[in-house]
């Protein structure tokens, strides 16, 4: 009789998970107070809030691109083509230097393009993290129903018997 291999996924903590969606809240309030109360022309907010919405899903892509090319090695199974991976870190790198770029040209005080600067900054790195807790809970929700057919097909297999 062959044994079933058995995966576990565990789970991000309930803490760890409320404080990567403060942290991802904390930053999307940051920017928009920066934002709303940007000094400059409309177009110049406009841009800004483009930029930042743009980078935000650059990044959850990004990191989606890069979870599925790993595991894909791990697995050797459906690869994607080499010039859809230029056009995700293409257009991770245009959100940012597109942003950076609209925020370096703005005519506003340093300490406020500072803030700004940060607070997108914050935004980026902590959507990756969010992005990272929302997989790790849906590998893990895949896993567990996984072991529950394996374990509801053996009850069934020795029901049988």
């Amino acid at each position: 009789m062959q044994v079933p291999h058995t995966y576990f996924k565990t789970r991000d903590t309930k803490a760890w998970v409320i404080q990567v969606w403060v942290s991802f809240g904390i930053a999307l309030f940051m920017c928009g107070v920066g934002l709303a109360y940007l000094p400059g022309s409309d177009l110049e907010s406009v841009f800004m809030v483009m930029g930042y919405v743009f980078s935000v899903t650059a990044t959850f892509v990004l990191s989606k691109y890069v979870r599925d090319t790993e595991r894909n090695m791990q697995s050797a199974g459906h690869q994607d083509s080499p010039l859809f991976g230029a056009v995700v870190w293409g257009g991770f790198a245009l959100a940012l230097g597109l942003t950076a770029w609209g925020l370096s040209r703005m005519d506003i005080n340093g300490p406020y393009k500072a803030f700004l600067g940060l607070g997108w900054l914050y935004l980026i790195t902590s959507t990756f993290t969010l992005a990272k807790t929302l997989r790790d809970g849906h590998e893990a929700d895949l896993a567990e129903a996984a072991l529950l057919r394996a374990n509801e097909a053996g009850e069934a297999s020795q029901s049988m018997r």
